[in-house]
């Protein structure tokens, strides 16, 4: 057997470890085969799981086709921050990422003028294939950091649902200027900044707004990378942490 034959054999094993019941999920495998005369989607089995797998926390897999065991859940609500589309069930991830998130939210308060951070999407509680949305954020490792300021009032759960981000653009090449500001350069050469993050994705005027103001030491701007969308959020994505010996890091 080929080295890679055992790596892709090992992330099937760490896969059924995050869903230890696959064979067993009752009423919903039942229903969802009877209908598609076929197994069970992957998605349907990982989104419908609302509680992480008790394990010791590793990220499984690649960024776009794994699983997370022994997930931890970011608080709803936080001193510099608020999760948001809460009904998604989205806010969990690997403790390496959630310590991460909360020292990036109160950094930018306490030093760059933010009220507070708005969390979008990281991963559901046992990672793996989301019924909706992306294609990565599987293994607990990438999170969706809004570019809108929190408010100064908490929301409620229903307005996380509806509240929208403001998109930094002012066209495809370049951002608006009333609304990516210095506070935003900050908070994302903050996130630069933890060794754990490996790169940022942002809009490419955003880059292209960096690179054009930022002066002195440029060397974290190397950290960050144009990714189509991401007007309105910057997508942290962490290196495979210690111990997670079966996640497979991006080049």
């Amino acid at each position: 057997m080929q080295w890679g034959d055992i790596r892709k054999l090992a992330v099937v094993i760490g896969m059924a470890l995050c869903l230890p019941v696959v064979a067993s999920s009752g009423a919903l495998a039942a229903k969802t085969k009877a209908k598609a005369k076929g197994p069970t989607p992957a998605k349907l089995l990982f989104g419908h799981k609302k509680l992480a797998a008790p394990l010791v926390p590793q990220a499984i897999g690649f960024y776009s086709r794994g699983c997370l065991a022994g997930g931890v859940q970011l608080p709803a609500t936080g001193p510099a921050w608020q999760a948001m589309r809460l009904k998604r069930n989205r806010n969990w991830a690997h403790p390496e990422l959630i310590n991460i998130v909360k020292q990036l939210a109160v950094g930018a308060r306490k030093y760059d003028g933010w009220n507070g951070l708005l969390v979008g999407d990281m991963t559901q509680p046992r990672g793996g294939p989301m019924l909706t949305g992306h294609a990565s954020h599987q293994v607990g490792l990438d999170a969706d950091i809004w570019l809108r300021e929190m408010p100064k009032r908490t929301l409620s759960h229903k307005m996380r649902d509806t509240f929208q981000p403001i998109s930094m653009l002012k066209n495809q090449l370049s951002v608006n200027p009333k609304r990516f500001t210095d506070k935003h350069i900050a908070l994302i050469k903050r996130a630069a900044s933890f060794p754990q993050v490996q790169r940022i994705g942002v809009n490419r005027a955003i880059k292209r707004a960096l690179c054009q103001r930022v002066k002195g030491d440029r060397r974290w701007l190397a950290k960050i990378r144009p990714w189509g969308g991401h007007h309105y959020h910057m997508h942290i994505r962490l290196r495979c942490p210690k111990g997670s010996t079966n996640c497979k890091g991006q080049s």
